[in-house]
């Protein structure tokens, strides 16, 4: 399951409060495609599934399907706002290749 640092958390927070809906969680998942086989794919979500994967860090909910919460075990979810990076990034040692925009892997 991934987990999330504390800004990352904080930053969702954030944008769930701006969301204005309290019942939403994000929703991390692993699909084809991408430039390196699979791409990761993040978004809010209420709808949940009895067999997702979900885990609560600082008050958030994050919710992962099964098949995906195998690809992203033991993977980190961080956020940077600074000069040079800015948004969020997923460090996954199950990635055995990326690409260069970072948002796909094999």
């Amino acid at each position: 399951m991934i987990a999330l640092t504390d800004n990352a958390a904080s930053k969702v927070a954030e944008l769930i409060a701006a969301e204005g809906d309290e019942a939403l969680a994000l929703r991390v998942a692993v699909r084809p495609g991408g430039c390196s086989g699979f791409s990761y794919e993040m978004f809010f979500d209420s709808d949940f599934a009895t067999d997702d994967v979900t885990v609560e860090y600082g008050g958030v909910k994050v919710v992962v399907d099964p098949s995906s919460a195998q690809l992203l075990q033991g993977a980190t979810l961080d956020y940077k706002d600074g000069l040079q990076q800015a948004g969020f990034a997923i460090d996954n040692p199950n990635a055995q290749r990326t690409c260069g925009c970072g948002q796909s892997f094999s």
